[in-house]
């Protein structure tokens, strides 16, 4: 349930406006003072604020500028005030709308509900998720470089991580021990190619049933390795 915070000194017009946005589902507090509108607003976590611009204490501008310079939420300025001014005044400062009264308490509805639905789509848009590869019971997050085995978390070292996600990362793909030397460690294999054979076994004894039978990482012999699907 979305949270409005309404900061409005007119106590018939915010009691209507909360009525109304509580009848749409929504979660409502009202302050009437902008002193106590502005701490509250800055201490507590609202999803909207509804401002009115003139204010006992601090006026709509004010807190439009504090909280904008503190969080990101979407703001809703009203106010008797019909001058372009004003409304330049109040978008210049970070408000998301404004709306001047007298207005239809729906309208007011309608564009809580399209301000949050904005935001939400923001929000989402900015949220990289974490890339995985799932593949038969077992489950590599690359981004937060964890590896789970049919939903038992294993402990990888840096290294053994890297190789594990490389091959799973290119299945069917049959690397030579010298290539995955250079892929992983970095630099060319001089001669000590063994470091791959310790650290395949390594892993098989983490992730695979029965290491004599891999059935994730097959062995192909005298070539190299193969991460299996």
């Amino acid at each position: 349930m979305s949270k409005i915070f309404i900061i409005e000194d007119e106590g018939a017009i915010a009691d209507l406006e909360k009525d109304y946005l509580e009848l749409s589902g929504f979660e409502v507090e009202v302050e009437n003072d902008g002193n106590m509108g502005l701490q509250k607003a800055l201490e507590e976590d609202f999803d909207l604020l509804i401002l009115d611009l003139m204010l006992p204490g601090v006026d709509g501008f004010e807190i439009c500028r504090r909280v904008r310079d503190e969080k990101d939420v979407p703001i809703i300025m009203v106010s008797a005030k019909k001058d372009d001014i004003d409304k330049i005044r109040g978008l210049g400062l970070g408000a998301d709308d404004y709306m001047t009264k007298p207005f239809s308490p729906s309208e007011l509805v309608a564009r809580v509900k399209a301000h949050l639905a904005r935001y939400e789509r923001l929000i989402g848009s900015h949220v990289e998720e974490n890339k995985l590869i799932e593949i038969r019971g077992l489950k590599i997050d690359t981004t937060a470089r964890r590896v789970w085995v049919n939903g038992k978390e294993k402990a990888f070292t840096t290294k053994e991580f890297d190789l594990l996600t490389f091959l799973a990362s290119h299945p069917n793909h049959v690397y030579t021990k010298d290539e995955l030397f250079s892929e992983i460690w970095d630099m060319e294999s001089i001669g000590d190619i063994a470091t791959v054979t310790v650290h395949i076994k390594k892993i098989r004894e983490k992730i695979e049933y029965d290491t004599s039978k891999p059935q994730y990482i097959e062995t192909i012999w005298g070539v190299g390795y193969r991460f299996k699907v």
